[in-house]
């Protein structure tokens, strides 16, 4: 996760295998995976829902830490373990206790060695075929609990560097496991620091699932900045979706140094695919990215705004987690989704901006709320959610064609078919009226600089949605932003709204910032247009 790489499209037809008439060589006494899903000891389908903790660094704050995330409502704790390669050893003793107090608190425990992280260039990092060493000298702590531990193989086990050879390591690491008698369910998590920029992990699963001769592996993707847009989440998890092959957010937060991650998309896609995710980290980080801790100093008492959004956010822990049935949990007693949405119809549409409404859903319990997506062949994106029969959908780009649709949602869960879809095409240009734009260089330093941007409506109407461009004159980058969302192509830097930056009044102003880097010279933008209209600068 230390880089910042752009996703490209790439071919996912080496994923979509016929997997589905395996039949695992020896079934296991606990989890298992069946036609792309998790399975728990009872056969019921698990979603994890849940949060990291980082063991080996703060063992003594185990205990207290477990019974707090559990108050969460979360259902998984992923535990941070060390071979004693590159930290202190966590022991057979000591990984033993770590899943007592798991099942204490009704916790499933996903268990991962830390010291694999950033093989081939992060210094120290061990292979795989080490961490498969450390996994049998405690292998009497895990005997007998497939019912309750999922073995993470290593945490990010490449860099980027040399990475092509995650495939035949985490082959040969899984067989390995295999053939020493382990009977659990298996995660690996993806190379590139643990955001497969490269597609590694994507393109080669299937054979790596084929690997395993109990078919029991799942596969674990970390989001940071990588996956800063709705279309890279959303591609990602559903090529997995659709080639029937088990897939996890392992870790994911809502900031990163290495860009702002679409931490609503990922909760919001993870929820619609009923696919499970673990938030990084309960407490205790540093190195910079003090902003991922989830509560303040250990205290549950002090949920920091991550930690608020992943507990108590929109299709967060608490909303949506589930209890493992092997602790008595039970699976929704719904199993009935609400009727289809109506198809719906637009209104207000502008350059960047549409309002969409539709007619209700019934559902036997009741309907909780809707998801609106935007629909592109076969395939669709979340665009946005709403407890009534309405939403604003803004960001969207002036003279452009849109399909959206909606999907209704009850509170087991249960999604509706897909609304027939509405046809929207954005005004050209203007919507933005007239603008004035600042723009300061907050700080430099060499080869990067801090840049703060104040817009201020000018007009005479409201702006509801609004993306912002300018060209640079000297090569100029942007690698991080906040209050907006950032794209560049060649020398142009195109800044889009987020939520809580959409609507600008007359005479208001909303500001967003960003990290860019510089060559030679750094020159402010001299040119701004907001929606296609021409703006002033200040």
């Amino acid at each position: 996760m230390r880089k910042r790489f752009a996703l490209v499209g790439a071919a996912v037809a080496a994923l979509v295998l016929s997997l589905l008439t395996v039949v695992p060589a020896q079934a296991a006494a606990g989890f298992t995976v069946a036609n792309g899903r998790l399975l728990d000891a009872n056969g019921n389908d698990f979603v994890m829902r849940g949060v990291n903790h980082a063991h080996t660094w703060y063992a003594d704050r185990t205990t207290q830490a477990l019974k707090d995330i559990k108050a969460t409502g979360a259902n998984t704790v992923r535990v941070v373990l060390s071979s004693g390669d590159r930290w202190t050893l966590n022991n057979a003793a000591d990984v033993a206790n770590v899943i007592d107090q798991c099942k204490s608190n009704r916790l499933i425990c996903v268990l991962e060695v830390h010291d694999t992280t950033g093989y081939q260039e992060q210094s120290g990092a061990i292979t795989l075929a080490r961490a498969v060493e450390y996994w049998k000298s405690v292998q009497s702590a895990l005997a007998g609990q497939e019912k309750y531990v999922i073995l993470n193989i290593g945490n990010e086990p490449w860099g980027n560097t040399g990475y092509t050879g995650w495939t035949q390591a985490t082959k040969d690491a899984i067989t390995s496991l295999r053939a020493a008698g382990f009977q659990h369910t298996i995660m690996v998590d993806a190379p590139n620091w643990g955001q497969d920029w490269s597609f590694t992990m994507r393109d080669n699963a299937a054979s790596v699932f084929a690997a395993d001769p109990q078919r029991n592996t799942v596969f674990s993707i970390h989001m940071y900045g990588v996956f800063d847009t709705a279309a890279e989440v959303n591609s990602y998890l559903n090529a997995f979706v659709t080639a029937k092959l088990p897939i996890v957010v392992g870790e994911f937060g809502n900031n990163h140094s290495d860009g702002d991650p679409d931490e609503d998309t990922i909760f919001a896609t993870a929820q619609s695919l009923k696919l499970g995710y673990l938030a990084w980290s309960w407490s205790g980080n540093g190195g910079g990215v003090e902003y991922l801790d989830m509560v303040t100093g250990f205290n549950a008492a002090q949920l920091t705004t991550w930690g608020q959004r992943a507990v108590n956010g929109a299709n967060g822990i608490k909303a949506t987690s589930r209890e493992a049935s092997v602790y008595g949990g039970t699976t929704p007693t719904d199993p009935t989704p609400p009727s289809t949405p109506g198809t719906p119809t637009a209104s207000g549409v502008t350059s960047t901006g549409v309002t969409l409404s539709w007619t209700a859903s019934t559902d036997n319990v009741g309907v909780t709320g809707y998801d609106v997506v935007r629909v592109n062949g076969t395939a669709e994106t979340a665009a946005g959610s709403s407890t009534t029969t309405s939403a604003t959908i803004t960001g969207l780009t002036p003279a452009t064609a849109y399909a959206f649709a909606v999907y209704a949602r009850d509170a087991a869960g249960n999604r509706s078919t897909r609304s027939g879809t509405v046809n929207v095409t954005t005004q050209a240009g203007g919507g933005g009226g007239s603008c004035a734009v600042t723009y300061k260089v907050t700080g430099q330093w060499q080869g990067g600089f801090q840049g703060d941007v104040k817009i201020t409506n000018t007009g005479s109407a409201a702006v509801n949605g609004w993306t912002l461009r300018w060209t640079w004159a000297n090569g100029q980058t942007v690698s991080q932003s906040w209050g907006a969302t950032t794209t560049q192509s060649g020398a142009t830097l195109s800044a889009t709204n987020v939520s809580y930056t959409a609507n600008i009044p007359v005479n208001g102003s909303v500001g967003f910032g960003f990290i860019g880097s510089w060559n030679g010279a750094n020159p402010a933008p001299t040119a701004f247009t907001l929606n296609g209209a021409t703006c002033t600068t200040a």
